[in-house]
């Protein structure tokens, strides 16, 4: 058995939420930046209904001045039996 750490999209959600508005920045603020016709998006990730792309999370991760790895929430609770 083998640890396979998974993303936690609903505390990362949580945490760019928290992080956007720790930044004092509005979701259409962060809309504006993307050049995203309308904010959905933005609310399915803080919603963790959905994440970022690679390409957004680098960006978000320098319009907020963290790592990527301090808005993702890992969670390493899923067991994968390796092997045959």
């Amino acid at each position: 058995m083998c640890n396979i750490p998974t993303i936690d999209m609903v505390k990362t959600g949580e945490n760019i939420k928290a992080l956007r508005l720790q930044c004092g920045l509005t979701v259409k603020d962060i809309q504006d930046i993307f050049g995203f016709v309308t904010p959905q998006a933005i609310y399915k990730w803080q919603q963790g209904v959905a994440l970022p792309s690679l390409d957004n999370l680098v960006v978000l991760a320098s319009i907020f001045q963290v790592s990527m790895e301090e808005i993702l929430v890992i969670a390493e609770n899923q067991n994968v039996k390796i092997g045959a």
